[in-house]
Order: structure tokens, then sequence, then C-alpha cells
């Protein structure tokens, strides 16, 4: 019987430590931050943008996983190890919407258009002068 219970146990470790990935967050600020260019943060915005896609597709199918595993595992208890309980993608999404935040104000710092110089002010108008009124001659009285 103690070998049965330890076997279970042993088998329900192994499928626990292999329920799921461990997350891989990045950091907010990167070294290679200091000499980017407007061109290198709008592809690294296109590339975060690509990767929560894909984080979003694996966080809709763990919590798939999951589901199945917790139907099932009312009957095969042990399939309940299998269940991803480490939310590792949910986790990554959070560090780089951080991360393309910090990018998106970085852009508007390194991207922004050049100042430009001061307009001139618009001419102004100067009224025009009043034109002299004609002499109306009197005819001569002689």
């Amino acid at each position: 019987m103690r070998i049965g219970v330890f076997a279970a146990t042993a088998i329900g470790l192994t499928l626990a430590a292999c329920a799921g990935r461990d997350p891989e967050p990045i950091a907010i600020v990167q070294p290679q931050d200091q000499t980017s260019t407007c061109t290198m943060i709008s592809a690294e915005i296109q590339a975060n943008n690509v990767r929560v896609k894909e984080l979003a597709d694996e966080q809709g199918l763990k919590v798939a996983q999951n589901v199945v595993a917790g139907v099932v595992g009312i009957v095969v208890w042990p399939v309940w190890f299998a269940m991803d309980a480490k939310g590792s993608a949910s986790k990554d999404v959070a560090a780089l919407q951080a991360r393309q935040q910090y990018l998106a104000a970085l852009a508007v710092e390194r991207c922004a258009p050049p100042p430009r110089a001061a307009a001139a002010p618009p001419p102004r108008r100067v009224a025009p002068k009043p034109k002299p009124k004609p002499k109306v001659l009197e005819p001569d009285p002689d």
C-alpha cells in the first residue's frame, strides 16, 4: 500500500513539474534603449505586438487545457497535476505591456518631428490712407 501511495505521489510531482513553463518576463528598461533610434524603437514595438498576440493564444490554450484536466481529474485525479498553475503567459503579457508603455514614451521623445522655427507673425494690415477729396471748382463770378 505504501509503495502505491509513494508511486502515485512521485508521478504526481513529476507531472506537476512539467505542467506549464516558467514565466520569462522581460525587463522594462534595457541597455540598448540608450542608443535606440526611432526605427529601432518602432520595430521593437511591432515585434512586441506580435509576441503579445502569441501569448494571448497560448493563454487561451492553457485555459482550455486546465478546463479539460479539471473535468477529467474528477475521474482520474492524477490528471489535476497536469494543470498549468504558473500562469506564465499572463505574467509575460503584463511585462510586455509595461515595456510597450516605456517604448511608447521613448518613441514620443525620439521620434518627434524637429521643432519648427518660430513662425513670423502675419503682416500687419495698414489701413489705407484716405484719398483727398477732389476739389470742386466753382465758376468765376465774372
